[in-house]
């Protein structure tokens, strides 16, 4: 598989406080990843590395073997193909559900905008909204609704900062449909999440970070069972 996010030596630092401890990892094109951990462990600042929000101390990040993110600006970045959903949904609330998914085209959408805005509607499952202000949406479908202003654009790396937090059981399973249905052989998908059934269920592999650095890489399953995971998070 080809790898689209490697991450080498990475090191990232606030003050006194180490972040990201040397960590390197290789995520690939067609897998979906998820990244655990407690809190303070670095999942979101690597979040924040690859999306150019914050710098490294040391080390790199190259996307599509070619772009050295570390170098970048937050617009280049995501120009080029690597976007991000935050934790905290983050839509016009004063706009219409369809407008809030055509700003995700940019400013030059193009004469097909209109019709991927409605497919990318249908596959979050908002078409019924779509001429309602997304201030009047529950939260989840709100979540749903960033995620579509992120993925019409067509990511070649997607990145879910906690998608399902504060959703009931139902909202978290369509999530999980939706993460799945997102998936694609020219795209990874990278979620940072709490929720380990959520995880489990949506995930190829799983990377568990500890104190900046990756303590266990595998599947879930493998991960419920390794004592040092279990050590360090899943027993608390």
């Amino acid at each position: 598989m080809t790898v689209a996010v490697l991450v080498e030596g990475l090191t990232v630092e606030f003050g006194r406080f180490r972040a990201l401890n040397d960590l390197s990892l290789a995520i690939d094109y067609g897998e979906v990843r998820g990244v655990v951990g407690p809190n303070g462990a670095g999942k979101t600042t690597l979040l924040d590395v690859i999306s150019g929000v914050s710098r490294a101390k040391a080390g790199r990040v190259l996307f599509d073997e070619t772009m050295e993110l570390t170098r970048a600006s937050e617009a280049e970045i995501a120009r080029s193909g690597v976007r991000r959903k935050f934790q905290k949904p983050s839509v016009f609330e004063a706009l219409t559900v369809r407008d809030n998914v055509a700003i995700g085209l940019g400013a030059k959408p193009g004469a097909d905008g209109p019709e991927k805005v409605a497919r990318m509607l249908e596959t979050v499952g908002l078409t019924s909204e779509a001429d309602r202000l997304a201030g009047e949406l529950a939260h989840g479908q709100k979540q749903w609704l960033e995620i579509a202003m992120v993925v019409v654009a067509e990511p070649k790396v997607l990145m879910l900062d906690e998608p399902v937090a504060g959703l009931t059981d139902e909202e978290t399973e369509r999530t999980a449909a939706l993460v799945k249905a997102l998936r694609s052989p020219g795209r990874a998908i990278i979620v940072v999440e709490h929720d380990m059934d959520f995880v489990e269920r949506i995930s190829d592999r799983v990377t568990v970070l500890h104190e900046g650095r990756t303590l266990f890489e595998g599947s879930m399953a493998r991960a419920r069972a390794d004592a040092a995971v279990v050590d360090v998070y899943l027993g608390r």
